[in-house]
């Protein structure tokens, strides 16, 4: 049975990651109809709120949940035995229902058809490097500062995506849940679902990877210590 304390987890995970699909999506229609065609411009539209809401969403929900909003970080506290299993799973529900319903949302703030599939093609080895490297810092920049200095998550976080939507050539999806719920979207945002799966692939990859890195040179920096 599910405990008063797990559903307050579970309704903030959902929320924090459907108003995160809400900026993501909502800002990319707002900045490509107002780019006039240019793509850097949009493509800055879109960065900002993105980072903005972060940091928002992180001081706004993690005393509740953590604020993960992606299975991705969820996946790196599972291997470091810091969420159950069990929660874990609950958690990633209501982190993909949430990233659909943000996107249905911003759809219909815009007055989009409520379900629009991408066209957007996103593939190829550069791409797919792109994501690893995203989430491998993602997930590495909230494990060491969760150690350093717990206080600034929110922060480094939001600043690590605004950094990473312009250093990397897929503009940092970084996360399994925007990456599917991305594609019932044919805006600025969007991702053809059928390259969604290897986003994944690549994102989950790059989870782990911090996780097993970042573990080891903390227990290093303990040792020192």
């Amino acid at each position: 049975m599910v405990k008063h304390d797990q559903i307050r987890k579970l309704v903030a995970e959902a929320l924090g990651t459907c108003f995160l699909l809400m900026t993501v999506v909502g800002s990319g229609i707002m900045a490509e109809n107002l780019a006039g065609g240019n793509e850097a411009l949009a493509l800055l539209g879109n960065t900002l709120p993105t980072g903005a809401i972060l940091v928002v969403l992180i001081i706004w929900f993690g005393p509740i949940s953590g604020a993960h909003f992606n299975p991705a970080v969820t996946l790196a506290f599972t291997l470091r035995r810091e969420i159950s299993p069990t929660d874990a799973l609950m958690y990633l529900a209501m982190q993909f229902s949430g990233a659909v319903t943000g996107v249905v949302i911003a759809q219909l703030m815009f007055g989009l058809p409520i379900i629009e599939m991408s066209t957007t093609v996103r593939t190829g080895g550069p791409q797919y490097l792109s994501e690893v490297v995203a989430t491998f810092g993602l997930v590495g920049v909230i494990l060491g500062t969760i150690q350093s200095r717990p206080e600034a998550v929110a922060y480094v976080v939001g600043l690590y995506i605004t950094a990473a939507y312009w250093f990397t050539a897929s503009t940092s999806f970084a996360n399994p849940a925007v990456t599917f719920a991305r594609s019932f979207t044919n805006s600025f945002s969007g991702i053809r679902f059928t390259d969604s799966a290897p986003f994944i692939v690549a994102q989950l990859l790059g989870a782990m990877m911090a996780t097993l890195l970042i573990t080891w040179l903390v227990q290093q920096e303990r040792i020192t210590e």
